[in-house]
């Protein structure tokens, strides 16, 4: 007979596979044993031939007691973005809150109760609940402010109050490349509106979003985004931007100066702001043009057309083009409601045919640019809702789409050095989304 061979083998327990195969669960468990009883299945020398015998041997094991510490103040920290179509009981329905008496409160508490009326989408709300769903804490950024309502248990009630945030500044680098319009391209990179309308208005000067975007043309941004507790609660500025244009490359970076001044120059510190902007809307459609002789559909008639029409529907913001004093505002013939703002030198602009002024604009009133002025209407000579806009020199009509529009003041030389060293960093990031860009082409 050949050498004798034995074996032992132990199997255990169901319990205990799964426990061997999730480890974790030991350390959950504080490292409590678990083990109640294990079989051992011994097998008897054999020789070749020799049929095989089992013989089972129970050895009973002693069983610690089990301690679930801590189980019974469990709490859940869960936070939602809010979506489209939520309600205040669906979002709290997902952050996991099933707490009738918490909801009532929210709802009548004078603190809580437009939080139902601030659901904006994208905005993360963070809820701590108990074991059952009972809410223990939720906090609630607000709308338009830096600040957070937190509604807590306090025994068997709640209390509610606001919290100032405590803002921290992210850098975002995003590209993007326009397919059919600007905030097309934006909303496909995950860009915000906000960021995307700052963009406009920084090339506005240089580049009509409306008319001169052509497919395939590609932007770069570096942006700011400030988070609380690592959430982001609103857009900051843009830092760094390149747009390639029809072939031609605008790109922009902000700059600060030492006397608290800030603004967007090129790479070699010219100055974005032009004295004016190229149109009074932000995005609009040219409906007609500048010209001597325009066929008027209201008067039947040939004459002259001394401005520009923007289509637009009634109460769109319309903004000034540049600083300046309200010299008219009040209707005038077929202008309907004008607005007349005198800027520097000899330039004037004209607004015509608007539904009504902002605020405070009335005669010898101060405008700055971009600042809204009045509203799209249809009044005076109109066929429909739109803008009529005049660019004067010297009081005389000139085409506002042609114009050469005097720049804004460049810095100083002893200020270039400054702005290239406080720009470094935005030019190695802007250069690390135009990579992005081109790799995501490739």
């Amino acid at each position: 007979m050949d050498e004798q061979k034995s074996e032992i083998l132990t199997h255990s327990s169901p319990a205990i596979d799964r426990l061997r195969r999730h480890p974790w669960v030991f350390a959950g468990l504080g490292g409590v044993a678990l083990l109640g009883m294990m079989t051992a299945f011994a097998l008897a020398p054999v020789g070749d031939g020799d049929t095989v015998q089992l013989q089972n041997e129970l050895e009973q094991l002693s069983v610690p007691a089990v301690t679930m510490m801590g189980l019974e103040n469990t709490t859940y920290l869960r936070e939602e973005r809010v979506q489209r179509s939520d309600t205040l009981s669906s979002l709290t329905i997902r952050l996991g809150i099933s707490d009738p008496q918490a909801l009532d409160f929210i709802r009548s508490d004078p603190q809580t109760g437009s939080i139902a009326r601030q659901l904006r989408p994208g905005k993360v709300v963070t809820a701590k609940t108990g074991e059952h769903g009972e809410l223990i804490a939720l906090y609630f950024p607000l709308n338009g402010k830096d600040a957070t309502v937190i509604v807590e248990r306090r025994g068997n009630g709640f209390t509610s109050s606001e919290r100032a945030l405590k803002l921290e500044a992210q850098t975002v680098v995003k590209s993007g490349e326009i397919r059919s319009s600007l905030f097309a391209a934006t909303d496909a990179a995950g860009i915000p509106d906000a960021i995307a309308t700052q963009l406009a208005e920084i090339f506005g000067a240089d580049i009509d979003f409306y008319r001169d975007l052509r497919k395939g043309d590609r932007f770069s941004l570096v942006y700011e985004t400030l988070n609380d507790r690592g959430q982001p609660i609103r857009t900051g500025r843009i830092l760094a931007a390149e747009f390639a244009n029809n072939q031609k490359v605008y790109n922009a970076y902000w700059f600060q100066s030492e006397d608290g001044k800030g603004g967007y120059y090129t790479a070699d510190g010219k100055n974005l702001r032009k004295a004016f902007l190229r149109s009074p809307l932000e995005f609009s459609r040219v409906t007609s043009g500048f010209t001597n002789a325009r066929f008027h559909p209201i008067l039947q008639a040939w004459r002259a057309h001394k401005g520009v029409d923007y289509g637009a529907p009634i109460g769109t913001k319309v903004r000034s083009v540049a600083d300046g004093v309200v010299e008219f505002s009040g209707s005038q013939g077929g202008y309907g409601n004008l607005l007349v703002i005198k800027h520097q030198g000899t330039y004037s602009t004209a607004y015509g045919h608007l539904s009504r002024f902002a605020s405070g604009v009335r005669k010898g009133a101060r405008v700055s640019q971009g600042e809204t002025i009045a509203y799209v209407g249809q009044t005076g000579l109109a066929t429909g809702p739109h803008l009529h806009y005049e660019f004067r020199v010297n009081a005389q009509q000139v085409n506002p789409l042609t114009v050469t529009l005097p720049a804004a003041i460049p810095l100083e030389a002893s200020q270039i050095n400054s702005f290239k060293l406080a720009t470094e960093t935005l030019r190695t990031y802007l250069a690390l989304a135009k990579q992005i860009n081109l790799a995501t082409l490739e």
